[in-house]
């Protein structure tokens, strides 16, 4: 399941979150790849000690906690930290790949990884550059139906199965910058989490639609409450 949300971040937060990255010092993004994909990465990254980090992390995590679609496409258990990375010049893409299964938090790296592992159910994208700015850099993930090219606005964020083959197609003009990271989502099925989601569109657009004002509303609350009867049996928490 892919899943747009537009305009994660304001108009202010995606100024000051370029003005970061406009002080930073960029380093080889192969360092958080795996094997297979380091052999296919070619693009720089922001480094875990960054000074800008912290703040351009704080930046995204409230974004993601104000946004109510966000919660209701990945139903998140953990949260990966995100990290920012840049296609530009000669370290300009990024080929066919498929994330790391587990990855680890950052804040306790010393042997003891046992409350640390995250699954990467979800796979995110915030396009931080506007597409007119860059030729390429389209994101590109295989699906039953083909493949899907995916070049969004500045400030949307982009859900997609961390189980996907995906690439970054070249930049051949231009700079492509982006946060990436990964979520465990509470309900680990894919097909569960599309049917919850799917759900809870319908149910928000009930919600407001005349109908259930002038006394549907019974109705619209028995499906509520099979939302949450589904989302309790299926949830890991």
């Amino acid at each position: 399941m892919l899943v747009r949300i537009p305009a994660l971040l304001h108009r202010d937060e995606l100024k000051r979150a370029r003005a970061l990255l406009a002080t930073a010092t960029w380093v080889d993004g192969r360092g958080t790849a795996g094997p297979q994909a380091a052999r296919v990465k070619n693009n720089a990254q922001l480094p875990r000690l960054a000074p800008e980090l912290p703040a351009l992390q704080t930046l995204m995590l409230l974004a993601l906690e104000r946004h109510p679609l966000f919660f209701s496409a990945a139903l998140p258990k953990r949260v990966l930290p995100p990290l920012f990375n840049r296609y530009a010049g000669a370290t300009n893409d990024y080929g066919d790949h498929v994330d790391q299964a587990i990855r680890y938090l950052p804040d306790r790296l010393d042997g003891n990884h046992a409350a640390q592992r995250v699954r990467t159910d979800i796979s995110c994208t915030l396009f931080l550059s506007d597409p007119a700015d860059y030729d390429g850099g389209e994101l590109v993930m295989a699906d039953t139906d083909g493949e899907q090219r995916v070049k969004l606005e500045a400030g949307d964020l982009l859900l997609y199965p961390g189980s996907s083959v995906h690439r970054v197609e070249p930049v051949t003009r231009g700079e492509r910058l982006a946060s990436f990271f990964w979520i465990e989502s509470m309900v680990r099925s894919p097909e569960q989490r599309r049917l919850l989601y799917e759900m809870d569109m319908s149910l928000m657009a009930l919600r407001g639609s005349a109908d259930a004002q002038r006394g549907d509303g019974e109705a619209v609350l028995q499906l509520t409450g099979t939302y949450h009867n589904l989302l309790r049996m299926w949830a890991d928490t």
